[in-house]
C-alpha cells in the first residue's frame, strides 16, 4: 500500500532552508532520509515545496474560479514537502515517519493513498 508522509514546518524551518548557517544541516539530513528510502526500495516519489507565500489558491465565488495570491490562511505549520512510500502497513509507514530527521516546530503526517485501480 501506498502512503504520502507530509512534512509540515514552522517559518523557522522554511527559514532554515536558505539560511547559510543551518542549510547545511537541515538539507543533509533530508538528503539522507531520502537515500535511506530509496536504498530500502519503498521510495514511490516526492517533492519539496517552496515556502507558502509563493502559493497561489483557488477557490470559486458565485461558481467561479478565484485566484489569491499566497496561502489559503495563516497557520503554525504549513506544508513543505511529501514523501510517497510503498509499504505493507500503517505500523511500517509510522516507522519511517518517525526516521525523518527532528526539527524544532516539524510534523510529519502520515495519510494512507487512495488505491490506483
Amino acid at each position: 500500500m501506498q502512503y504520502t508522509l507530509l512534512i509540515h514546518e514552522d517559518p523557522q524551518g522554511f527559514a532554515a532552508r536558505t539560511d547559510p548557517a543551518r542549510q547545511q544541516a537541515y538539507w543533509s539530513g533530508t538528503m539522507h532520509y531520502l537515500q535511506a528510502l530509496k536504498d530500502a526500495g519503498v521510495f514511490v516519489g516526492g517533492a519539496g515545496l517552496q515556502p507558502p507565500e509563493t502559493s497561489t489558491t483557488l477557490r470559486y465565488r458565485d461558481g467561479k474560479p478565484w485566484v489569491q495570491d499566497g496561502p489559503f490562511a495563516e497557520t503554525k505549520e504549513q506544508l513543505g514537502g511529501l514523501f510517497i512510500v510503498e509499504l505493507p502497513h500503517l505500523d511500517a509507514a509510522l516507522e519511517w515517519a518517525a526516521r525523518f530527521p527532528q526539527r524544532p516546530g516539524m510534523v510529519v503526517e502520515v495519510r494512507p493513498n487512495l488505491p490506483n485501480e
